[in-house]
């Protein structure tokens, strides 16, 4: 096995999502300190940057959940340094708070994002369905069922490395796209363990594995797979909407859809639901992506 594949990927995220608070007495905000996971080409993950700053705004928060986030990917980052998050208490208002949080390695931002909390408010309730026709996940392989022991370092990471089983629909797009071109698939998805009953980390985990496949929908439109040659591609923005609270460690679909492609960009849309039907959280994302054989 890599050396750098953990021997426990659930508990390795974990831990990752349990910041140091840092204190400073210069400092107006509120100051954090997260370490940073292995990854086969050596930026930080997203999803990572993404849930640590939710944990970190959420530490400023207290009866009250959040409802929505929205941030930017500033800057590639560096796994083999830590990530610093900033605070700042923006607003405390009589049912919501916003927080802003800044990611920073080596004095620069890396993320951006805005969240907002709400107390618990009842009103208006409806979702939209569950879709039909959806196959159960125990019956589609995981992605350690489909890599084997394909010795690449991102295959190592796909089947070894990540906290959460992955099963999609129709079929992954890991090496190739099978069937029709379409931009639209679902991905079942639940962690790899149980996790605490702690519900602001498993809403952490459901922002950190939002960040996985989203953008697949752009690439299945025009049947590329991963290992696309030349293929590159980051996450740009990502926005979050938590609608009812969710537990990872129970079967989740992601069901995602791309309405656009242009410019080098690509835009993907989720909806994240659980096994009994429940719609948990809506995703949206834009990504960089770029062909070589386009840029010509």
């Amino acid at each position: 096995m890599n050396p750098q594949i953990p021997a426990n990927p659930l508990a390795e995220m974990i831990s990752t999502l349990d910041l140091e608070k840092i204190q400073d007495d210069n400092s107006k905000e509120d100051l954090f300190e997260g370490q940073s996971q292995w990854m086969p080409h050596g930026r930080v993950f997203g999803g990572q940057v993404l849930a640590q700053s939710l944990v970190a705004a959420s530490r400023t928060i207290e009866g009250r959940s959040v409802h929505s986030m929205h941030g930017y990917f500033l800057r590639p980052g560096d796994i083999n340094l830590p990530v610093r998050f900033s605070v700042d208490r923006l607003r405390d208002g009589r049912s919501f708070s916003t927080r802003r949080v800044q990611a920073f390695q080596k004095d620069e931002p890396i993320f951006s994002m805005i969240a907002s909390f709400q107390e618990h408010d009842p009103g208006l309730e409806h979702q939209e369905d569950f879709p039909a026709d959806i196959p159960d996940p125990e019956t589609l392989p995981s992605a350690a069922d489909l890599m084997g022991d394909n010795p690449h370092p991102v295959a190592q990471y796909w089947s070894k490395a990540r906290p959460f089983d992955m099963r999609h629909v129709p079929s992954p797009i890991y090496f190739k796209v099978e069937g029709e071109p379409v931009a639209h698939q679902a991905v079942w998805l639940r962690s790899l363990g149980e996790l605490p009953d702690n519900q602001e980390l498993h809403t952490a985990a459901l922002a950190y594995a939002s960040d996985y496949s989203i953008l697949e929908s752009i690439y299945r439109r025009h049947g590329i797979a991963w290992s696309h040659p030349g293929l590159k591609s980051a996450s740009l923005d990502h926005a979050m909407w938590f609608h009812r609270p969710a537990r990872v460690d129970q079967w989740m679909l992601y069901v995602q859809e791309s309405p656009s492609a242009q410019g080098g960009r690509g835009l993907a849309l989720g909806r994240i639901f659980s096994s009994r039907g429940e719609l948990l959280a809506t995703v949206a994302q834009e990504g960089m992506v770029r062909i070589p054989e386009l840029a010509k």
